[in-house]
């Protein structure tokens, strides 16, 4: 599969991957398309962290002045029972800011602000729509003839998905969802709520009751919080696309957890930014088919509780942007070395923590006691040198130069 030495791009989604690979691109002057299906830029969302190869990213693309701007200061990870009285904390610099709390944390939609701002700053050869999505695609060997939901049809010589984890180009190009998904045993939930009165500053807490946990953690602005909640579920079919029953649900499941769960609850209707989803991991046999290839959590998730979900999409989009511009003329080549590469930090990223989500969120009290008491083992002297083993996963991996 050969092309001109300069093809035109269309890129599924303009969230972190999508922005990130259409950076890149249009740095090296490829003519790139964004198509995002929602109206205008998501503000907000939770933090994210960049720690490792993803902040090597970072540095290389030039968007850590953007992202100190913006950088969330969070103290660490506390857990609490509930009356709110600690059971054990973990500073963010206890594990050399490799911790569930990293040196580096910004909101999602901080993040995203950054890539638009240097995406405006190379915007001649860009074309960022939105309010639109691909509903069709038809590929030959000479191109992919893509269909709009706007009417438009258009013609281009690669087609990325980067459209999230229920991606439509995905379906269309590979098949559905059910194919390359695992259900892992739960659903999350975040929003924006009031920050309550006696919420710690700068701290992550988080309460675990039988089959659920509820948290609340820092935003960019002071007046408000980010709700975190897990739920331990079978899979329910009835939940998707029904906010009123989600909700039905974590009422139940947070009806009598104590803390700030009330605060949470009450909090949650007036969310206008609630979500809510399945916690499921995503893998490809190949990210790449024909001329349409996968990028982020369309080709690659590992879900939140892995932690890396921003780390894949950035090295993905690196990795990806780098080989396209090394050998435009050859998009063949350039996605099979794209897969080659960054399959090595998928494998160590997409990895659970140990237990998954029966250990993070256990169903009964006796399982919760002792979750407790392994977590007080962790934040040990002791055990210092197994945890950083376990949080040092991807901090062997080899960033390609570009």
């Amino acid at each position: 599969m050969s092309t001109s030495t300069n093809p035109r791009v269309l890129v599924a989604g303009g969230g972190i991957a999508g922005n990130a690979v259409a950076l890149q691109l249009l740095r090296a002057g490829i003519a790139t398309t964004v198509v995002e299906r929602a109206a205008a830029p998501r503000p907000g969302g939770q933090a994210v962290d960049l720690r490792g190869p993803s902040r090597e990213v970072a540095e290389r693309m030039g968007l850590m002045p953007g992202i100190r701007k913006h950088q969330l200061h969070e103290l660490g990870m506390n857990l609490v029972d509930r009356e709110g009285r600690d059971i054990y904390r973990m500073p963010a610099e206890m594990f050399d800011g490799k911790g569930a709390v990293a040196e580096i944390e910004i909101t999602r939609g901080d993040l995203n602000d950054v890539l638009l701002e240097q995406l405006a700053s190379v915007a001649a050869r860009l074309d960022y729509r939105y309010g639109d999505w691909i509903e069709t695609l038809d590929q030959d060997e000479t191109g992919v003839a893509v269909g709009f939901a706007c009417g438009r049809s258009e013609r281009y010589d690669l087609v990325i998905g980067a459209d999230g984890v229920h991606s439509a180009t995905r379906k269309l190009a590979f098949g559905p969802e059910e194919q390359f998904s695992t259900y892992l045993g739960g659903y999350m939930s975040f929003f924006t709520m009031p920050t309550p009165a006696n919420a710690e500053p700068g701290w992550m807490t988080m309460h675990v009751r039988p089959g659920a946990s509820v948290g609340v953690r820092a935003d960019a602005d002071p007046a408000t919080s980010k709700a975190i909640i897990t739920l331990r579920l079978d899979q329910d079919p009835q939940l998707r696309r029904d906010p009123a029953a989600q909700k039905q649900r974590i009422r139940e499941m947070l009806a009598d957890a104590g803390w700030l769960a009330p605060q949470v609850l009450a909090a949650m209707d007036s969310a206008t930014d609630f979500y809510f989803d399945e916690l499921e991991r995503v893998d490809m046999p190949n990210l790449s088919t024909g001329r349409v290839t996968l990028l982020g959590d369309a080709g690659f998730c590992g879900s939140p509780m892995t932690g890396m979900g921003t780390a894949m999409a950035l090295v993905g989009a690196y990795i990806l942007g780098g080989e396209i511009a090394a050998t435009p003329g050859d998009l063949r080549g350039a996605l099979a070395r794209y897969e080659a590469a960054v399959t090595p930090f998928l494998d160590k990223a997409k990895e659970l923590p140990g237990g998954g989500i029966k250990m993070m969120v256990p169903n009964s009290e006796f399982g919760v006691r002792a979750g407790q008491l392994i977590g007080k083992l962790m934040t040990t002297r002791i055990m210092k040198p197994v945890m950083m083993k376990m949080l040092d996963k991807t901090e062997d991996y080899v960033l390609p130069t570009y």
